[in-house]
């Protein structure tokens, strides 16, 4: 779940969520993992620029990883957002959490939008990026 191609596909791929659009995925200077790991995704949706660049604020191995948005991103819906992915070890495999913490975009109109769909699509965005996961994972199994 480290690895945000996997844990993103549902971002770099056409869906109805994303409006029959994709984003582009690119690791920037630095780590691929770890704390300072920086990423950068750019596409459009609806004929908007989307241009949210993230880093990794707080990582341990195997077990917990926040990454946020960082400068001025462009998403239609949401403004800053910071994801928090915690990985606990249980009896019969693994534990996994998943959260979002995020503020409104300016202006009046990504205002509105943020306040009709920010829960819906994050709920949606932290089950795709789960469910990437684990599709990779039973894919790298068989």
């Amino acid at each position: 779940m480290d690895d945000l191609s996997k844990t993103g596909m549902h971002m770099s791929q056409s869906s109805m969520m994303m409006m029959g659009s994709k984003l582009t995925l690119e690791q920037l200077e630095g780590p691929s993992k770890g704390v300072g790991a920086t990423f950068h995704w750019s596409g459009k949706v609806m004929g908007m620029p989307i241009d949210i660049t993230e880093t990794v604020t707080k990582w341990i191995e195997n077990k917990e990883k926040v990454w946020e948005t960082i400068g001025s991103p462009k998403i239609i819906i949401l403004g800053w957002y910071r994801m928090i992915l915690k990985i606990e070890s249980v009896k019969k495999g693994t534990l996994t959490s998943l959260e979002i913490e995020y503020t409104k975009p300016n202006g009046w109109f990504y205002k509105i939008m943020s306040f009709l769909f920010s829960g819906w699509y994050s709920r949606w965005c932290l089950n795709n990026m789960l469910n990437d996961t684990k599709n990779h994972l039973e894919k790298s199994i068989h």
